[in-house]
């Protein structure tokens, strides 16, 4: 059998192979934690403990390490927050990461409250296609998930994005029993119309605010929508993330479901998360991290900066323990990056 070879046993400029096999080519890279909305499920209304701006990450920062994980294979980065589109100038990072030919894909994960401000710039600078948060087409429904009303603002960004010309957005849907799940033939009804694809997530329970919410399990959910639209299995990968793809009999109307704590994708776990302060986290559902921005601060070599990344990777561990240890993640959604 042939050995499979740790990120301490490969060379400078090797792929990113963690202990288990899987080969690392998706970073998710916070630009700030901060954002307008407090959906009930990612922070708590109130919260005002955000990281100091002195301790976020420079865009040139930023830039060296996504520069690294590219020259080690990793080509699909996606902007998150908090809510990435309140972060100043940030069409300036994209075309800078758009600028190394490793990186052959930059996406947005976005509220779109800001987007109609931002779209056409975005799409300029080098992001191709971008996940909006709509987890209720009822105007009342949404003001109660988020906190304000926020429903025309994001219908603006929505169209601001088709008109920018970002392909495909992805509508991110987390179901929430007796919140909104008899939403969810509408909502698949207006992607199909819309030409987005939905995505469904179940809930995680992340910081007192995942804990709290109310976790549906979408299996149920994908049988009843598979037999009401006809859906068949999608074989194309939509994009690097874990969700499994159902489409129409003529390829029309997509969605795709996100199942981490009932069906979770660990064993094809691809990714790491890049924090605004520099701290990268190896999953959401462990407390495995590595400090990069002492190391950065400090004056770090590009090739000591690799084998940091390096030994950061050692830690990602084999599975979450969402549903064997509910409360241990403390920390909220927002602070780790999405």
């Amino acid at each position: 059998m042939k050995k499979i070879l740790s990120t301490a046993e490969q060379g400078q400029g090797a792929q990113l192979i963690d202990r288990f096999g899987r080969q690392l080519n998706y970073l998710r890279v916070s630009v700030t934690d901060k954002c307008d909305l407090r959906c009930s499920y990612c922070m708590p209304k109130g919260f005002n403990g955000f990281e100091e701006p002195e301790n976020w990450l420079s865009f040139a920062e930023i830039e060296r390490v996504v520069a690294a994980f590219g020259r080690m294979g990793v080509g699909r980065v996606r902007l998150t927050g908090g809510e990435p589109l309140l972060r100043r100038n940030l069409p300036q990072l994209v075309q800078s990461l758009a600028s190394h030919r490793e990186i052959r894909d930059i996406s947005l994960s976005t509220n779109a409250t800001q987007l109609h401000k931002h779209a056409d710039a975005l799409y300029q600078a080098g992001v191709s296609r971008i996940n909006v948060s709509l987890d209720s087409l009822d105007k009342a429904c949404m003001e109660n998930i988020t906190g304000r009303d926020s429903f025309a603002s994001i219908m603006a960004g929505l169209q601001a994005g088709k008109r920018a010309g970002f392909r495909p957005i992805k509508l991110n849907m987390v179901v929430m029993g007796g919140v909104n799940e008899h939403e969810v033939k509408r909502m698949a009804e207006f992607c199909f119309n819309e030409g987005f694809i939905l995505r469904l997530i179940e809930a995680m329970p992340m910081g007192s605010t995942g804990q709290n919410s109310q976790y549906r399990d979408i299996g149920p959910i994908r049988d009843e929508l598979v037999k009401h639209f006809d859906l068949v299995p999608v074989a194309e990968e939509l994009g690097g993330g874990p969700a499994r793809y159902w489409s129409g009999r003529d390829g029309q109307g997509t969605i795709g479901f996100i199942s981490p704590i009932s069906q979770h994708f660990c064993a094809t776990c691809n990714r790491v998360r890049l924090a605004v302060d520099g701290t990268l986290y190896m999953c959401l559902g462990q407390d495995e991290k590595f400090e990069l921005r002492p190391l950065l601060r400090a004056g770090i070599s590009d090739q000591d900066l690799e084998h940091a990344i390096r030994q950061a990777i050692e830690l990602k561990p084999e599975r979450h323990e969402f549903t064997t240890q509910k409360h241990k993640i403390i920390r909220f959604m927002s602070q780790t990056g999405g």
